[in-house]
């Protein structure tokens, strides 16, 4: 029992998700592209700057998928919460993400997409009333997931997954998590307690939450293992959990004497941050391999680049 005065969440006031003005719902969403011509458009860019790097970095995808190796998507929430999951969905339907790494806040916005088609609440107007991140059904069904997934020895991503499964969400083709868990493929997310709203729920387990995401470190640790000679790990939209898990899983497995070289690396974000131009695009790849940066609003360089990879004949 701590010294220490702890604050009581039991008398937090709650409300459902689904009476929350939201900004952002399914109409918002973002489809995979389906048409013809984008081949050419991407044949008439010039092979300069960004432009040559967006062409690279897509046939280093492409090449991984070829060689069956790791194309590894670690996303931030806004990645989500701008309705990218679909094209995300599609691609992983077309092996071009074989596993996810998400941050807390990601995971928050895909339930709640997959649970009530819209995500997103006004901060600034919650956080005066005492409502920012008080969705009852994103705090109780969230936490009690991760605590009966922690309690079985599964991840958190894992555990998520499995309960909105069981739920039956109205919204299942929007949520990533979700969709990842019917195709075995890993979502593991990545905390840092107190930075998410479900940690000021009355279900929330400090004991859960903490063993579900040393867990999911774990399986991601074991993906990073086999990027070794030809595969990819993309950072979009985390400017500091992602890339500093990505840089201690690549050290974890150099230090057992793996080998973990020849793979390209790429960031993907409005702006070039200290810690993934350094932990993604520099250091882990200083040795051999490739590190790409792109810097451009997601809602338009996710699908972009999508689209590019599915215009390839190769796809």
């Amino acid at each position: 029992m701590s010294r220490y005065k702890l604050f009581d969440f039991e008398k937090t006031r709650r409300y459902s998700l689904k009476d929350r003005p939201s900004k952002v719902g399914e109409v918002d969403m973002a489809l995979p592209f389906a048409g013809a011509s984008i081949s050419e458009f991407f044949d008439s860019l010039p092979n300069l700057l960004g432009a040559r790097d967006l062409q690279l970095l897509a046939d280093r995808i492409l090449t991984a998928r070829q060689k069956q190796k790791p194309i590894i998507w670690g996303i931030g929430g806004h990645v989500i919460k701008v309705g990218l999951a679909p094209v995300l969905i599609d691609l992983m339907n077309r092996g071009l993400a074989t596993a996810f790494a998400g941050n807390g806040s990601a995971v928050i916005h895909d339930f709640e997409l997959g649970f009530a088609g819209r995500t997103s609440e006004d901060v600034e107007e919650g956080l005066i009333t005492g409502r920012f991140g008080m969705a009852e059904e994103t705090g109780s069904l969230m936490n009690r997931a991760i605590g009966k997934g922690s309690a079985a020895g599964k991840g958190l991503g894992e555990a998520l997954g499995e309960m909105m499964d069981e739920e039956k969400l109205d919204h299942a083709d929007l949520s990533l998590v979700l969709q990842a868990f019917r195709q075995g493929v890993p979502f593991t997310v990545h905390l840092a307690i107190g930075t998410d709203t479900i940690h000021g729920h009355p279900e929330a387990s400090g004991e859960a939450l903490g063993a579900a995401s040393y867990t999911d470190f774990k399986i991601f640790t074991q993906q990073v293992v086999d990027l070794n000679d030809g595969g990819v790990y993309l950072n979009v939209g985390s400017a500091v959990v992602l890339p500093e898990v990505f840089l201690k899983a690549v050290s974890a497995v150099r230090s057992t004497s793996r080998e973990l070289e020849n793979f390209t690396t790429a960031n993907l974000d409005f702006i070039q941050h200290y810690r993934p131009l350094q932990n993604v695009v520099k250091r882990p790849v200083s040795r051999s391999g490739l590190g790409i940066a792109l810097t451009g609003h997601h809602e338009i360089m996710v699908p972009l680049l999508a689209a590019r990879l599915l215009s390839s004949t190769r796809t």
